[in-house]
């Protein structure tokens, strides 16, 4: 006849299943720390960070060590948000500018035997501009002279007591306006000349210096026009 074994083993395992559990609870427990940050002037220190402190910048400090153990940077305005993804697309937008500048001037080696071959490439951009700049000049003095001329009859007239027409009125204001966009006209149109004279003397700088810097033997053959 068999005896019925008690469960003592079974009890045992039940007993200190609790504490068991409980002590792997307390050692998978994070380390408790400190939180630090400035509010109103006032450095402040929390074992809890307020709902107001999230997007604050704050040390995270151990409270176990007291070393500091981590930092979060506050939390951007919407401003500064934009600004700083302006500013990483002109970061973005200045490196391609340099890409395509070190491609465009080992082209410019390999295209252009002479300093002079690489002058006519310039040669009709500024024609162009400088066609700009005398039409806009002209067409400001043409347009100055007959405003001058309406503003002396309308003088006349009113010393004369007699009355300035609506239509000389028109006339006087819409070719006043038409000089004021003309002049700003040559004022971007001289202005451009201006900047093409230092992108052609900057180019060319470049090119004596890409060019000096070749073996004798390395000079890129002449292109056939």
């Amino acid at each position: 006849m068999m005896r019925k074994q008690t469960p003592w083993l079974a009890l045992a395992l039940l007993t200190l299943a609790p504490a068991a559990l409980a002590q792997k609870t307390k050692v998978d427990a994070p380390p408790k720390k400190l939180y630090c940050w400035n509010e109103n002037g006032q450095r402040v220190c929390s074992d809890a960070l307020p709902p107001e402190a999230v997007n604050y910048a704050r040390e995270e400090i151990s409270a176990k060590s007291g070393l500091r153990t981590g930092e979060v940077n506050r939390t951007l305005t919407a401003e500064e948000r934009a600004q700083a993804a302006a500013e990483a697309a002109q970061r973005a937008l200045d490196k391609a500018a340099e890409d395509t500048r070190r491609r465009t001037d080992q082209a410019m080696l390999m295209s252009y035997r002479t300093e002079d071959d690489l002058r006519r490439v310039f040669n009709e951009r500024t024609a162009i501009v400088d066609n700009n700049v005398q039409t806009a000049r002209y067409n400001v003095a043409s347009l100055r002279e007959g405003l001058i001329s309406l503003l002396q009859t309308a003088g006349d007239r009113e010393l004369s007591e007699r009355p300035v027409s609506a239509e000389m009125t028109q006339n006087i204001r819409l070719r006043h306006a038409e000089l004021v966009r003309q002049r700003q006209l040559q004022a971007s149109f001289e202005s451009q000349r201006g900047e093409l004279d230092i992108e052609i003397e900057d180019i060319l700088q470049r090119y004596r210096t890409m060019k000096g810097s070749l073996p004798a033997d390395s000079a890129p053959a002449a292109t056939t026009p």
